[in-house]
C-alpha cells in the first residue's frame, strides 16, 4: 500500500530521517516503532504530504503520492486536533466535509458512528465540555468515517481506560477486516504483538529491523523451551540435545525451562522426552516479548 524508498529529511543541521526504506503490505497492520525522537512522525507527516522529504520517494498503491491521495488516508495525530469552542456534530461534518464527504453522507455515516460508541447525546456539546478520552473517541471517529483506505494512528490508545482501549482495537480490527490498510505508531508493545502483522522499527532517524512480528519474535528467541510435565523426580540435563536451566517442582507437577543445544533442535529434545517415564502436559517454545526486543536493539544502538 505504501512504499517508502531511500527518504531523506532534515531539519536544519538536523537529520530527521535517514535513507529511509520502509514497505507497508496492503490489508495489514503495521506497526511503526521507535523511542521518542527517532523519525516516526516526521515519516507519518511526509506519508500525510504536511511536510516534504528533502529527497527519496513515497509510493501510493504502486505510484508516487499524490495531493489527491491524501483524501484516501485517515489521520489520527498524537497531538489531538479538535476546536474546542466547536460543538461536536458541527466539528464530526466539518472534518467529514474536509475529506470530500457530501453532507448528507456524513451525516448518515456520523448517525451510525455516534450510535456505535453510544456517544449520540454529545452531538451538541462543545468540545471543551468533554473529557480526554471523550474528545479522542470523536477524533477516532473523524479519523475513519470516510472510509479511508489508509489509516494512520499515532499512539490511539493514549488516555482511555481499559474498557475504551479496548473498543479501540476491536474496531481496528474490523477496519483492516474490512480491507483498510493501517499504520500503528505506538510505544505499547502488548497492542503490537496482538494487532500488528508486520512492524519496522526506527530509531536515530534510519531503520534498525523490518518484518513480521513472529519472524523477529523467533529471530531474537535464545533456543529455550518451557517444559511443564508430572514426574516423581526431576529430568536431567543431556549432552548434545538439551541443558536444563530451572526446574520447579510443585508435588510433582514440574514447570522446567530447557536451552536446547545449538547442534540439536527442538524436535530431537521431544523425541527424548517420550522415552522417558513423565507425562508431558505442554511443550513450547519461548519466544522474547517485543518490548525486551525494542529494548535490546534501541539500547545497542545507544
Amino acid at each position: 500500500m505504501i512504499k517508502c524508498e531511500d527518504v531523506c529529511k532534515r531539519f536544519g543541521e538536523k537529520t530527521a530521517l535517514d535513507h529511509v526504506s520502509v514497505n507497508i503490505p496492503k490489508g495489514k497492520i503495521f506497526g511503526l516503532l521507535g523511542p521518542n525522537g527517532a523519525g516516526k512522525t516526521t515519516l507519518i507527516r511526509i506519508i500525510n504530504r504536511i511536510t516534504i522529504p528533502n529527497s527519496g520517494t513515497i509510493f501510493f498503491d504502486g505510484r508516487p503520492i499524490t495531493q489527491q491521495d491524501v483524501q484516501k488516508i485517515g489521520y489520527l495525530p498524537e497531538e489531538r486536533g479538535l476546536y474546542r469552542k466547536m460543538r461536536v456534530g458541527d466539528q464530526a461534518m466539518y472534518f467529514a466535509r474536509l475529506k470530500g464527504m457530501s453532507a448528507r453522507d456524513a451525516a448518515a455515516a456520523l448517525k451510525i458512528w455516534f450510535e456505535k460508541f453510544g456517544i449520540q447525546s454529545w452531538w451538541g456539546k462543545k468540545v471543551e465540555e468533554l473529557s480526554k478520552g471523550m474528545a479522542q473517541k470523536v477524533q477516532f471517529i473523524t479519523t475513519v468515517v470516510h472510509k479511508p483506505s489508509l489509516l494512520i494512528l499515532d499512539e490511539p490508545f493514549s488516555g482511555f481506560d481499559p474498557v475504551n482501549a479496548q473498543l479501540i482495537r476491536n474496531e481496528i480490527l474490523d477496519l483492516k477486516a474490512a480491507g483498510a490498510t493501517i499504520v500503528l505508531s505506538t510505544h505499547n508493545m502488548e497492542s503490537v504483538e496482538e494487532l500488528c502483522d508486520n512492524i519496522a522499527l526506527i530509531n536515530k532517524s534510519h531503520v534498525v529491523i523490518s518484518g513480521g512480528v513472529g519472524d523477529i519474535r523467533h529471530k531474537y528467541g535464545n533456543n529455550h523451551i518451557e517444559l511443564v510435565y508430572t514426574a516423581s523426580a526431576p529430568i536431567a540435563s543431556v549432552p548434545g540435545i538439551f541443558r536444563v536451566l530451572s526446574d520447579n517442582d510443585e508435588s510433582g507437577r514440574h514447570t522446567a525451562v530447557l536451552s536446547v543445544d545449538e547442534t540439536s533442535d527442538k524436535s530431537a529434545v521431544l523425541k527424548n522426552l517420550v522415552t522417558r517415564p513423565i507425562v508431558i502436559n505442554s511443550y513450547k517454545e519461548l519466544v522474547p516479548r517485543m518490548n525486551d526486543i525494542f529494548i535490546k536493539l534501541v539500547t545497542e544502538e545507544e
